[in-house]
């Protein structure tokens, strides 16, 4: 009677290049039993052994023990009180990165008269911030997916804000460097948020509450112009830059209630933990939890960089990675192009007056209060971009939507070959915004959707990591460039954009309505166990008969 509902072992082995009719060599055997040094994957299925079937459906008292996934909770739990809690949790944290990120915009210009900074020396400030985010993408990802998405988040934010007050503190040009490069090596972790964020949402809600999660951002971008147009005239950007820290301060203070990962948790063997944060979940949600056990799936090798290039996984994360670089250089660039194209008055301004005046190579101008009032109404080009994300991320699909924001993006700057003036200019810098904000969380939507939990936050890591290249570089197009040739930095961007639509329309896999993968192996070992599952059913009918 005790081996009816015992549990049996079953082991897959991970190799490379398999032969036809391999597969039956390694199921049954124990992992001392495969001379390898690959990765072996232990699954504890709830299948029973042949026998005891036999046995079990002669005497008619089989019954198979009820199993359920994370998805199925997740799914039977729904989006709600808890779900709202940590929106408001991790959307702090997009907050404290979407000011951080804005302050360069206004951080340069400042610098660039108060410490007589010749141009280069001010699109350093700016692309220092992301050498060190470039560095700590990756880096994080692999302690995310080490040692769990709330222990890299917690550790990067606490980071950020640590170097972000004492940036504010930067007596000289060097210090100034050195510190805001390590603020840029926290907010490179910043993107787990969203890893986190993603693995406690069910399937249907997962696309627009991503989006709304990205609200967050543009709440904190225009908070940041905000402020700067508060403190800047009087105060000054040591005060900006200290104010601008209180929302990560806030996440610092309340990140003891976030809760880890129940994905992570079970793909890590720890059962227990992940049964508590779902129990924990539906009493906040007022759900009853599923009835059964956790299905349990234990793997001891996770976040290897080699996996993203596996044969089923290579080319997503190639055209993905331009897409991250081609998203970052075009937003960071049509933000900074801003601030620079306002000094000038109009699209032409800057390369004319470059020509036509012999101009000192340390000139400055302050911005003022019209310019700040100008860089707060193409800020809130976020919200429409947004709106604009939300109809299409569900409608049209993730591919084609972020393929018709670069497009779009591309068409809006086309205008700025003319010499518009300052309102035209206006509009369509705006409207490109908009277009370029929303492919942005659109790709933020599919990175985490596309990759399976055991490379989930590696795959968000590096994604980010090649993003903060992009970001690198265009501040030497959008602030050293602009001065040569307005054309040139103009087509450099719109030829960018295009390709990124190319990239987003051949990629290979489409997530629309597609739950989280936990594992390519794990989706395999479900697969083969529902086989001999409905296999078993069939047998036990027929002997009835």
């Amino acid at each position: 009677m005790d081996n009816w509902n015992r549990s049996t072992e079953v082991t897959y082995r991970r190799w490379s290049n398999p032969e036809p009719g391999d597969e039956g060599d390694f199921v049954g055997h124990t992992d001392e039993d495969q001379d390898t040094d690959n990765e072996i994957c232990t699954i504890a299925s709830a299948i029973v052994d042949s026998r005891s079937r036999e046995s079990a459906n002669s005497s008619g008292n089989y019954k198979a023990a009820e199993t359920f996934t994370v998805d199925n909770a997740l799914e039977a739990f729904g989006f709600g009180v808890f779900q709202w809690k940590i929106s408001l949790l991790t959307g702090l944290a997009w907050i404290g990165d979407a000011m951080e990120m804005m302050i360069l915009s206004v951080l340069g210009p400042q610098l660039h008269c108060e410490w007589s900074l010749p141009g280069y020396q001010v699109a350093l400030i700016t692309s220092v911030v992301f050498i060190g985010m470039g560095f700590s993408s990756v880096a994080w990802g692999n302690v995310a997916d080490k040692y769990g998405r709330r222990v890299g988040l917690t550790v990067c934010m606490c980071w950020t804000l640590y170097y972000g007050l004492l940036s504010a503190f930067s007596p000289v040009y060097g210090w100034l460097l050195v510190l805001r490069g390590l603020v840029g090596f926290g907010i490179g972790g910043a993107p787990q948020s969203v890893t986190l964020y993603s693995e406690f949402l069910p399937v249907k809600a997962r696309g627009i509450c991503i989006m709304l999660i990205a609200a967050f951002w543009a709440i904190g971008a225009v908070f940041e112009v905000l402020l700067a147009l508060w403190v800047m005239p009087t105060l000054g950007w040591r005060w900006l830059l200290g104010l601008s820290a209180i929302p990560i301060g806030i996440f610092v203070s309340f990140c003891y209630w976030l809760p880890e990962s129940p994905r992570f948790d079970v793909l890590s063997g720890r059962r227990d933990k992940a049964m508590a944060t779902l129990t924990r979940i539906a009493r906040d949600n007022g759900k009853e939890m599923p009835r059964g056990t956790l299905s349990e799936y234990k793997q001891s090798e996770r976040g290897k960089f080699k996996d993203l290039f596996s044969h089923q996984y290579w080319k997503t994360t190639l055209l993905l990675w331009f897409i991250w670089f081609a998203n970052a250089f075009c937003y960071y660039g049509i933000v900074l192009l801003t601030t620079e194209l306002f000094q000038a008055g109009d699209s032409c301004g800057t390369t004319q007056g470059a020509k036509n005046e012999p101009r000192c190579r340390l000139e400055c101008q302050y911005l003022t209060s019209a310019d700040y009032k100008d860089l707060l109404w193409t800020t809130l080009a976020e919200f429409p971009g947004l709106l604009i994300s939300l109809f299409a991320v569900d409608y049209l699909g993730r591919k084609k939507s972020m393929a018709i924001c670069f497009f779009m993006f591309s068409l809006c700057i086309l205008p700025l070959f003319a010499c518009i003036g300052r309102i035209a200019l206006t509009i369509f810098i705006f409207i490109s915004r908009a277009f370029i904000s929303g492919g942005y969380q659109v790709v933020f939507v599919y990175t985490p959707e596309v990759f399976p939990t055991e490379i989930r936050a590696l795959g968000m890591g590096t994604s980010s990591a090649v993003a903060r290249i992009g970001a690198l570089i265009t501040p030497f197009v959008a602030q050293v460039m602009l001065r040569t040739s307005v054309y040139l930095t103009l087509s450099v961007y719109c030829g960018c954009s295009l390709l990124a639509a190319i990239a987003s329309l051949i990629l290979p896999i489409e997530t629309l309505g597609r739950g989280l993968q936990e594992s390519e192996h794990y989706q395999e070992a479900l697969g083969q166990t529902a086989n001999v599952t409905s296999q078993s059913n069939g047998t036990t009918q027929s002997m009835d008969q």
